[in-house]
């Protein structure tokens, strides 16, 4: 755990714990100073992008990707475990063009000061000063019954200076937090006045709430769900030559798996190591 002191900027505790291999997992922010809020600790690898690649691009759904975020203001990609959701959100952050703040979920994270502690750190790590205007003042108040202003407080922070790079705000596992009374009067007042050049892009395992729902039918939103995140047989073609497997074992095991990312690799690693002789479980 590291300690900021006065003036400590964000992008210096980065460094520190970079510096300090064993500490990198928390640090702490004096609250007395200008960024971040309560004195509470971040998990850093929460607000960073996961270092793993995905096994094969998937150019059908990152068009699918593209158009939304061309058109729309915000995107949800909805499917059960092992659909592919941040794999395919990764992929995507990655040939976006655009600046990545990501931020995995977790279910503690219902609670506001968190959720908004973490939100705002991510940001603050594309965008230097992100959060320093508006939101700060908001923040300090321990009561959470001003969403609208916090909305507008985030539009327009997102919306001000000169020279910002397009932004894409990936949302890992909203699911876990989509009982809190603050979520949508939050994020239905956020994501359709969000700056043209700013994105968000939530996973999750439901669906969003009826009012966030709603929004499609004003183009603020699109859903990818379950059914388009299933593998074609193109698509499953690809994976198993990744493995050095046959398109017919990628049929066969196609049709089993019903598309199913998760199960589709397991099923390929497994096949990869029965056919090198290669013990399971190496």
């Amino acid at each position: 755990m590291v300690a900021a002191e006065q003036n400590l900027d964000l992008r210096q505790i980065n460094d520190q714990i970079r510096r300090d291999p064993l500490h990198k997992t928390m640090f702490l922010v004096d609250s007395s100073h200008d960024f971040l809020l309560t004195r509470r600790a971040l998990i850093t690898d929460k607000i960073a992008p996961p270092a793993r690649l995905p096994r094969v691009s998937r150019g059908r759904l990152l068009n699918m990707l593209q158009k939304s975020m061309s058109s729309g203001t915000s995107t949800i990609i909805s499917g059960r475990a092992g659909a592919g959701k941040t794999t395919l959100a990764l992929d995507f952050s990655r040939k976006s063009g655009r600046r990545v703040a990501w931020y995995k979920i977790d279910a503690p994270d219902a609670d506001a000061h968190v959720f908004f502690n973490y939100l705002i750190s991510s940001i603050h790590e594309c965008r230097p000063g992100f959060g320093r205007t508006l939101l700060l003042p908001l923040l300090a108040d321990s009561q959470f019954d001003f969403m609208d202003k916090l909305a507008d407080a985030f539009v327009y922070e997102l919306a001000e200076g000169t020279n910002r790079r397009p932004l894409l705000i990936v949302l890992e596992d909203l699911h876990l937090v989509s009982d809190s009374e603050w979520l949508v009067p939050f994020f239905s007042r956020l994501l359709p006045l969000l700056p043209s050049d700013v994105h968000v892009l939530i996973t999750s395992r439901s669906l969003p709430p009826a009012p966030l729902w709603r929004m499609r039918s004003k183009q603020s939103l699109v859903v990818i769900d379950e059914a388009a995140l299933a593998f074609t047989r193109h698509e499953a073609i690809a994976l198993f030559e990744s493995y050095g497997l046959s398109p017919e074992e990628a049929s066969i095991t196609l049709d089993h798996t019903h598309g199913r990312a998760a199960a589709l690799d397991e099923s390929a690693r497994f096949l990869q190591g029965t056919t090198r002789g290669t013990p399971l479980g190496t």
